[in-house]
């Protein structure tokens, strides 16, 4: 059955390669994440901010991300870096801004 994943956080993920993006989460995802640095999947994830407000664009974020990915599970063997559409990234963005990062 699928997830409907509900997101608390901003972090921040450094791509084996050094570059970084940014990312709505959770705890959950974030162990997730945190794992995939552990596996060498990705370098390394940091939380920028927890506790973060659930406004309209963090909703539409999750909206999208629970029709669109199935979330990790324990056993991944590698990492997933979500894709977003210029629409989607638009309330990224916003989100970044209401809570002052970036």
């Amino acid at each position: 059955m699928k997830s409907h994943e509900t997101f608390t956080l901003i972090e921040e993920i450094t791509r084996l390669d050094g570059s970084k993006y940014m990312e709505i989460s959770n705890m959950v995802q974030n162990g997730r994440a945190e794992l995939a640095a552990e596996r060498g999947f990705i370098k390394q994830v940091r939380i920028l901010q927890l506790n973060i407000p659930h406004s309209p664009h963090v909703e539409a974020y999750e909206n999208y991300i629970n029709e669109n990915y199935e979330m990790p599970t324990e056993q991944m063997d590698h990492f997933e870096e979500w894709q977003k559409p210029p629409k989607v990234q638009d309330e990224i963005d916003m989100v970044l801004r209401e809570n002052h990062i970036g």
